[in-house]
């Protein structure tokens, strides 16, 4: 089964980036298209229109309360791969591939030691398959050699978590960089077995790189540009799935003075590296590149965070007012990509004030 996967791996990751016929199994003749370019921006919607596309911002806020204790049996994991038209800015819309149709996908939450029974379910009504590869897995292809799922189709398989950590997963179903420049990835987070230090919240966060034919700004259905994505050359920098999507009140991080937070932040890429930096703070402790067997390190002003990996960062807020979330790389800010830390509360002088000292101008 593993030598088919990759020969069919092989297969249609060259032809479907050469613009020759693909099909998605690698078999010659399938009933399934593949994933030539055309097959993207052409097929119908499947969920939301033009009219009335949907909001596939996963709010930051979204996401499983800590483990209290490891239970007794596994964890069971459902994800649905689903294709929908989304916002990606006023008045543009996009195809996007989805898992459980928000971007990014539901963060997975486990603690080192416990068993996991994942299932990905491709919804009937998809044009494309679709799978999936966390990198949490100690077995072939992350798991995506199992769950290669036609339209229509369930397949699993099951893990045992051996290391505590941060983790990516994406779809792992070839050209794999377009499935997940098209919106499909997520965090798995494998808490060590005494858990991890209280916070008072937590936040989700992922970075993504979107390739369109069409310049930022356009309105209208935007449409994939293969020539981009393979020029590492991405039109959109995107928060959780969309423009400025985490500087909306809507979808923005909402913290008082005084708290603690945890941020879980992930870089899907699928090509550049991320600069993650929070204007006006400074992060108390990294769990850099997502360990969290190793000690964190503690006041840092920006982390690097490579395509495919991630980062948890811990911060005391100490003065109210709106932060802004950015990569550092700042003339992505200028492509979609900011969020905002908003933070309420009575603000101390003594740490920081707005007002010039007496007898200054």
């Amino acid at each position: 089964m593993i030598t088919k996967f990759l020969s069919a791996f092989t297969l249609v990751g060259v032809m479907g980036l050469s613009g020759a016929p693909a099909y998605a199994d690698g078999g010659a003749g399938s009933s399934v298209p593949g994933q030539a370019e055309g097959m993207h921006n052409m097929h119908p919607a499947i969920r939301g229109t033009d009219e009335a596309p949907l909001d596939v911002v996963r709010d930051p806020s979204d996401l499983p309360a800590s483990l209290t204790s490891t239970g007794p049996g596994p964890i069971q994991v459902d994800l649905q791969s689903v294709e929908v038209n989304g916002r990606l800015a006023d008045g543009a819309v996009y195809h996007y591939w989805t898992f459980d149709q928000k971007v990014p996908g539901p963060l997975v939450r486990a603690r080192a030691g416990q068993t996991i029974n994942v299932n990905l379910t491709n919804v009937p009504d998809a044009m494309m398959n679709h799978s999936v590869d966390l990198h949490a897995v100690n077995g072939p292809g992350g798991g995506g050699v199992f769950t290669q799922a036609k339209p229509g189709e369930t397949k699993g398989f099951t893990f045992k978590a051996l290391s505590p950590g941060l983790y990516v997963y994406h779809c792992a179903t070839p050209p794999v960089a377009e499935h997940v420049a098209s919106g499909m990835y997520g965090l798995i987070l494998v808490e060590p077995e005494g858990g991890l230090p209280k916070v008072d919240r937590e936040f989700y966060v992922m970075q993504g790189e979107m390739y369109t034919k069409e310049s930022f700004g356009s309105k209208g259905e935007l449409s994939f540009s293969r020539d981009r994505l393979l020029a590492e050359a991405p039109e959109y920098f995107v928060f959780n799935g969309a423009v400025g999507a985490l500087s909306v009140d809507q979808h923005s991080l909402k913290a008082k003075v005084g708290e603690t937070i945890r941020i879980y932040f992930g870089n899907a890429g699928p090509n550049k590296t991320s600069s993650f930096h929070v204007i006006g703070e400074v992060f108390d402790k990294v769990y850099n590149l997502g360990s969290l067997s190793s000690p964190p390190i503690t006041d840092v002003q920006t982390v690097s965070v490579p395509s495919g990996g991630a980062v948890a960062v811990e911060l005391r807020l100490n003065t109210p007012g709106d932060y802004l979330i950015v990569d550092h790389a700042l003339a992505r800010l200028q492509r979609g990509l900011v969020g905002t830390l908003k933070v309420d509360g009575s603000a101390d002088p003594s740490i920081f004030s707005d007002r010039a000292p007496a007898g200054t101008r």
